[in-house]
């Protein structure tokens, strides 16, 4: 809020509580705001014709072709009808306000560990959001997963629903770089390989995916000196953040292109945080260019 005369006068007169309240929701808006950037949220729920969140984008898998849904806060199409519970719900534990079970495209694998206060932020600010009415697609699925059944026993056998927990043997920057990578940023989620069933594969966090979003290679980001990022210095890795600048002065293209105009908006805190959350994974050799 800037203060003016005018507005130092208001201030003067209006209840503390008000005062207090009119703080409190601008400092929710702008989290939820940087949320929402972090996340990337936009890019995925935007399609290339389409309003801001309104859906439609068509993601190609291995089981199919999925359509992102409308999440403006349009109240028949979108999710203005839901309640911050069904929204923090969805994130965490991957369940429509219908109690349907939401396929493992849309990433609550990480969007489980945002913490709730960022969860409600993010609810906050797209509520606030303009509105729009675009109608969601039926997703085109592989016959075996036409039923939600299918994403029920997916979430048995493979996620683990749990708010981000602090390793409190590492210190309070590292932390805040494991927490941008799991659960806001979601790295691991295009960086790390799947199994045959979809499912990350853990003993290969991060580092990198031969068959990622729009059937792209998506690059090694551990340590690894031969197939990753261990070469790069901490300034080199900020300014891939800041820039989506490489090493050699080329720059990144692709899915990862739009990923950047969201990680531009971290804070420098929060940059160097996760460049040094990256720097301090398990060094894994993946030689997926071969």
């Amino acid at each position: 809020m800037r203060f003016t005369p005018a507005t130092s006068l208001i201030l003067v007169l209006l209840p503390w509580s008000v005062i207090a309240q009119t703080v409190s929701d601008s400092a929710l808006m702008a989290r939820g705001e940087y949320v929402l950037k972090i996340s990337g949220c936009s890019h995925c729920h935007t399609a290339e014709d389409g309003e801001p969140l309104s859906g439609g984008r068509a993601l190609e898998t291995p089981f199919g072709t999925f359509y992102t849904p409308n999440i403006t806060a349009d109240k028949t199409a979108g999710i203005g009808a839901w309640s911050a519970e069904d929204f923090e719900r969805a994130l965490h534990h991957g369940v429509a306000p219908d109690g349907s079970d939401y396929y493992p495209t849309f990433p609550y694998t990480s969007y489980t560990r945002m913490s709730a206060e960022d969860a409600k932020a993010m609810y906050a600010y797209i509520l606030s959001l303009p509105s729009s009415n675009r109608t969601n697609i039926d997703h085109d699925l592989s016959w075996f997963l036409s039923w939600r059944l299918a994403a029920k026993v997916w979430k048995w056998l493979f996620f683990n629903a749990g708010e981000f927990q602090q390793n409190h043997e590492q210190s309070a920057e590292w932390n805040r770089g494991a927490y941008l990578a799991e659960a806001l940023a979601h790295c691991g989620e295009c960086h790390t390989p799947r199994n045959s069933f979809g499912a990350l594969r853990t003993d290969m966090a991060y580092a990198g995916n031969p068959q990622g979003p729009e059937d792209e290679i998506v690059p090694n980001i551990t340590p690894d000196k031969g197939t990753g990022i261990g070469n790069w210095s901490p300034a080199e890795l900020e300014e891939f953040l800041k820039f989506g600048e490489l090493p050699d002065g080329e720059y990144t293209a692709g899915s990862m292109d739009v990923v950047i105009l969201g990680l531009q908006n971290l804070s420098d805190e929060d940059r160097s945080a996760l460049v040094a959350y990256l720097r301090d994974l398990a060094p894994i050799e993946n030689l997926i260019n071969d």
